[in-house]
């Protein structure tokens, strides 16, 4: 029986990535369904939407416009759209631009994913990472998000892990590999407010992206994108820091 996937994103249910995952997954299931937000909320991070109605938009019977966020996205998925059983795993983008080090923190793609391992399922963040103002590599990620995902779905996955994948910004031929890696970190400054004044005369800001260079290292993502390789991060829900955790213990 083939697996029930569930496909969501941040850049919105038109977006070029999430037509392309789509492609991918039939490559491994004719059970694959779409849920995704109506218009782009990059930046949503792990947010859901408990202040409003969510309304949704049914565009045929697998595929479903949601006004809401990448989670609201996956808890409509999992609880409320598909019929008879939940999905056996969550695919998360394919994003337009990276989620590497810091930016899981803020992304939409890598929550929803997130929000799959909050409720037991397997599930899978994928990002095309792309340079402003330049051609999109799409046919790296299509090259080989089939044979990551084939791994990865294979697998034994423990209790609250989730999976982060980016595939870099350069033709196919000129990747160098696949890379399991650690989550690595900026420095900071990558995000700055920019602020504007409006024609009445009423200021406003933009929120600049601008990511610095710095925090590669080996085995991090960052190095493995510098390096044109596809970075696969395991990551998990609990975000203890055990070794303050022992340290701690005799001050308490």
């Amino acid at each position: 029986m083939s697996k029930r996937i569930l496909i969501v994103n941040d850049d919105g249910i038109d977006g070029e990535g999430i037509i392309l995952l789509e492609k991918v997954a039939r490559l491994f299931s004719d059970d694959v369904w779409v849920v995704a937000p109506d218009e782009e909320r990059s930046g949503a991070g792990h947010s859901m939407s408990i202040s409003h109605p969510i309304r949704i938009r049914q565009r045929d019977e697998r595929h479903f416009a949601v006004r809401g966020t990448p989670t609201d996205c996956a808890l409509l998925g999992i609880h409320e759209l598909i019929p008879d059983k939940r999905p056996d795993v969550i695919l998360s983008g394919i994003n337009r631009g990276p989620n590497l080090g810091e930016d899981l923190t803020y992304s939409g793609t890598c929550s929803a994913a997130m929000e799959g391992a909050v409720l037991g399922i397997p599930a899978i963040a994928l990002s095309q990472i792309i340079r402003y103002k330049s051609p999109i590599h799409w046919a790296t990620a299509e090259r080989y998000a089939p044979t990551v995902l084939e791994k990865l779905l294979a697998m034994d996955w423990t209790p609250g892990q989730f999976m982060n994948v980016n595939f870099p910004n350069c033709p196919p031929e000129d990747v160098q590999g696949v890379r399991v890696t650690r989550m690595g970190q900026r420095p900071d400054g990558a995000f700055r407010p920019v602020g504007r004044v409006d024609e009445r005369h009423v200021p406003y800001w933009w929120i600049k992206i601008n990511f610095p260079d710095g925090g590669n290292a080996p085995g991090n993502d960052l190095q493995a994108a510098l390096d044109n390789e596809v970075s696969i991060t395991p990551l998990q829900l609990d975000m203890t820091d055990h070794a303050a955790h022992a340290r701690m213990q005799a001050m308490f």
